[in-house]
């Protein structure tokens, strides 16, 4: 694939960027390079190389999922909580159906 001025138009349009005569010539080989590139990336056989979602190993460190028992300070208080709800179900708040 390659890129020529007309294209280098339209992109420039659709980003919303004005760019001069000058500017557009200058884009032109320097898009077709990064399309070499991608191209290039495209070759190399990643057949045998694992998934990952990131180049280091990472663990989330979470903390304890613990209630604070203290009812001025926040948990245990699901009762207080639930006598504003419109509709209480089971101990959660009761929501219409939204599928049919």
């Amino acid at each position: 694939m390659s890129v020529d001025k007309q294209t280098v138009v339209k992109i420039a349009s659709l980003a919303r960027l004005k760019m001069g005569d000058e500017e557009l010539e200058r884009m032109v080989p320097e898009l077709n390079n990064i399309l070499e590139w991608v191209e290039q990336l495209g070759e190399v056989d990643t057949s045998q190389v694992e998934p990952m979602t990131a180049v280091i190993p990472n663990a989330l460190r979470l903390r304890a999922d613990e209630v604070d028992a203290d009812p001025k300070t926040g948990g245990n208080r699901r009762d207080d909580i639930l006598a504003n709800a419109p509709a209480a179900e089971h101990g959660f708040f009761g929501v219409p159906k939204v599928i049919e």
